[in-house]
């Protein structure tokens, strides 16, 4: 079933993505609020869970095939006001790359010193500690 606000704007699914002790950082061509970089994301299609979005997303933006792991949970994100679902995503086979240049300038894998510098405002607090957990 899709996951929708009130006003009818589809949830959106980040999958998050660490391996080799690094996450997955895409960045946006356009921001959205005051996000540039930010997870592989997308928009939860009708009748589509929000781990099957994670997981198709990923592919479409970054070429990885990944397994939706373990549903991290969920907010109304503070910078763009859309319903963000959070899915902890573990790699099943290819190479991260940038795959939709249209909405993607650039990727980095990050290590947990790093992300700061990348996510200034830190991460949602289930993956805050999710990341704590699995970047040491």
């Amino acid at each position: 079933m899709t996951q929708q606000l009130p006003e009818g704007r589809p949830a959106v699914a980040a999958a998050v993505i660490v391996q080799d002790g690094r996450v997955l950082l895409v960045q946006r061509r356009q921001r959205e609020g005051s996000l540039l970089w930010a997870l592989p994301s997308g928009e939860v299609e009708p009748d589509e869970t929000a781990e099957a979005a994670a997981a198709r997303e990923t592919g479409e933006e970054v070429g990885l095939t990944v397994t939706p792991a373990k549903n991290l949970g969920e907010r109304i994100h503070p910078n763009t006001g859309r319903k963000m679902i959070y899915v902890a995503c573990e790699i099943v086979s290819g190479e991260a790359h940038v795959v939709d240049t249209d909405e993607l300038a650039d990727l980095a894998w990050c290590k947990r010193d790093e992300l700061a510098t990348y996510v200034p405002y830190g991460f949602f607090p289930a993956v805050q500690e999710y990341l704590e957990a699995e970047l040491q």
